[in-house]
């Protein structure tokens, strides 16, 4: 259980960079497309922050992809090497995704969108400041219990995957 909490920590690593990769550097409104309509109405186009802005950005973007993808691997390897079964694989896969899906609810929308506090959006977007609040927690929880549900599929599927080898 260690390694699958590790594994998550990987995940909360890869998918933070991935928002300052993108939000930070690269600062392509396409990256805003899951954010509340508010910040999107708000938020300006904007050009390179400093030179080599946007090459360390899709950097750290590709990196947090490789990170991420190595979590999976990294547990897959490992459960193979123990011989886990169907169902071990399951809750190890299901046991990440659900953190890496609380990691993203709590601490991406409440503590970053939802407590402009901590001024993370303002630090790159100034315009976003009056519109950030506690009003926004929840403006996307269609969004989040789809990706719970389809979390349970992708466990089951990985689980199956690796119960072949």
């Amino acid at each position: 259980m260690i390694i699958t909490l590790l594994l998550s920590l990987m995940l909360m690593a890869g998918l933070f960079l991935m928002l300052l990769a993108g939000v930070g550097f690269i600062q392509d409104t396409r990256f805003f497309s899951s954010a509340p309509k508010e910040v999107r109405d708000v938020i300006r186009p904007r050009e390179e922050r400093f030179k080599g802005a946007y090459a360390i950005g899709w950097s750290m973007a590709a990196f947090s992809v490789l990170l991420m993808i190595g979590a999976f691997i990294i547990g897959a390897w490992n459960g193979i090497n123990n011989c886990f079964g169907f169902g071990q694989f399951f809750i190890r896969f299901i046991v990440m995704e659900l953190l890496l899906k609380a990691f993203d609810i709590l601490f991406f929308d409440w503590v970053l969108l939802c407590n402009a506090g901590f001024n993370f959006f303002p630090h790159f977007y100034p315009e976003t400041k009056e519109v950030l609040g506690q009003y926004l927690f929840g403006y996307n929880r269609k969004t989040h219990l789809a990706h719970i549900i389809g979390s349970f599929v992708v466990a089951a599927v990985l689980g199956w995957i690796c119960t072949i080898f």
